[in-house]
């Protein structure tokens, strides 16, 4: 294990936006647990389209939408507070 350090850009609870050494650009820290829910959500999309259960599928892939996009607006948001433009 290597210790850094890093630039925090948000508070440091689940999802938090940092930079690591020698980035340009600050990522997401997922949290072990929220990778593993955004894991399962998309587990059901794909168990739903396997049964072609396309409303099952529909419901289960807005909740994972709507998850990322919620990272991703707290990504930007971050970005935005500091003055760094995004990345794509």
């Amino acid at each position: 294990m290597e210790r850094v350090e890093a630039e925090l850009f948000t508070d440091g609870g689940s999802n938090a936006v940092v930079r690591l050494p020698g980035r340009r650009f600050p990522g997401v820290l997922i949290q072990g647990d929220s990778l593993r829910i955004l894991r399962n959500d998309l587990a059901e999309v794909v168990e739903a389209c396997e049964r072609s259960d396309l409303a099952e599928a529909r419901d289960s892939g807005d909740l994972l939408l709507a998850a990322l996009d919620a990272l991703l607006t707290r990504y930007e948001d971050a970005l935005r507070k500091h003055g760094i433009p995004r990345p794509y």
